[in-house]
């Protein structure tokens, strides 16, 4: 009898614990409608995705998750500071992966489906931002104790805009996965951009930061993303912006697998020193045939690729395997750079190349 309510009391246990295990993993999950966000198109969501994020903080960390819809509004997520007994987890994550529209010819409308972030501020913070702790408060100087993971978004603001799209300068360290980052407009439709905006800026240098991007596909902005120092990333691509890959001032250097770049006026930009590589920098620039048989036309010849390379301060150190195609031409050698004297740029297929200046 004894062995007999000993199996059974096993068998009980073994039954509970999944139930147990699956109630802690939910109570980290947020849902933001529990709050009261409205996925219509219309809603202003601000203050509801702030008492989430507020909530999750409180909490210790925590995933705060998105069902498909159209979410307007700002997600800004709070400084976290001392005193504290660590850094915590920061997740925002949509349901389903979004679908990324963008190419280099004709006019196709972007999806409505997914979840959809939609900010039409004309000025202000990014779409989705970090804010920064005090001085006083911060364990590295202004950066909140944050590690930002982003998952399954589409994030967008409107043509030629003035506000960023996603914006974490003071987040420690971020994680960027199946996010498309746009102007609601078709790429190659795009008016250009002169407000000086960026569709992502990572976490900035100084701190501990860790950048980690993967399949991530931004246009339509000033900056496609604006690199800080310790970043990883792959299967990126870069649609009809000014500066495709701007690395800015870093003492660390960055590496990439996969960039593709298309119609951007320099696929790369170098403002700061940085070391960087790319392991493949795919580029498609648009042929200038004029109004007939051209890709540009007078509202989007911005999109004509100037420089390849643009480093007119030679503050570059860099390693570069680059293909180039034309359109309605194909594979070219054509490659230009303004400055980059310390960038090794070599075209798939062929010995390294002089770092000889060209323009086009």
């Amino acid at each position: 009898m004894k062995h007999t309510l000993l199996l059974l009391t096993a068998l009980i246990l073994m039954q509970l614990a999944p139930i147990h295990g699956a109630e802690a993993q939910v109570a980290t999950a947020f849902d933001v409608r529990t709050y009261g966000a409205v996925g219509d198109d219309a809603t202003d969501n601000t203050e509801a995705f702030s008492r989430c994020l507020k909530a999750l903080v409180d909490a210790g960390g925590g995933r705060m998750t998105i069902p498909q819809g159209v979410f307007r509004g700002r997600i800004v997520i709070p400084p976290v500071s001392k005193p504290i007994p660590s850094w915590i987890t920061v997740e925002i994550i949509g349901e389903g992966e979004p679908t990324p529209v963008f190419g280099t010819v004709r006019n196709y409308p972007l999806q409505k489906h997914g979840t959809i972030l939609k900010c039409l501020a004309k000025s202000g913070s990014a779409v989705i931002s970090a804010d920064n702790a005090t001085h006083t408060t911060a364990i590295y100087g202004v950066f909140s104790a944050v590690y930002v993971v982003l998952r399954n978004l589409d994030v967008r603001t409107y043509d030629n805009p003035g506000i960023g799209g996603i914006d974490l300068k003071y987040a420690m360290q971020c994680k960027v996965e199946n996010v498309f980052i746009n102007t609601d407009v078709y790429s190659v439709q795009a008016s250009k951009p002169t407000h000086g905006t960026s569709g992502l800026i990572t976490p900035a240098r100084d701190n501990a930061a860790l950048t980690i991007l993967r399949n991530v596909v931004v246009t339509g902005y000033h900056t496609g993303i604006l690199v800080n120092e310790h970043t990883d990333g792959d299967n990126i691509n870069l649609a009809c912006v000014v500066n495709g890959l701007e690395f800015a001032e870093a003492h660390h250097a960055s590496r990439f697998g996969r960039v593709g770049a298309q119609r951007c006026t320099h696929n790369i930009s170098v403002t700061g020193r940085h070391g960087f590589a790319i392991e493949q920098l795919d580029m498609e620039i648009a042929f200038e045939g004029g109004e007939k048989r051209g890709q540009t036309n007078r509202s989007n010849e911005w999109q004509a690729t100037k420089y390849n390379i643009d480093d007119p301060k030679n503050l570059g150190i860099a390693d570069i395997n680059y293909w180039v195609v034309e359109g309605n031409v194909g594979a070219t050698e054509k490659f230009t750079r303004n400055g980059g004297a310390s960038i090794k740029a070599r075209r798939i297929g062929s010995a390294p190349a002089e770092n000889t200046q060209s323009a086009k």
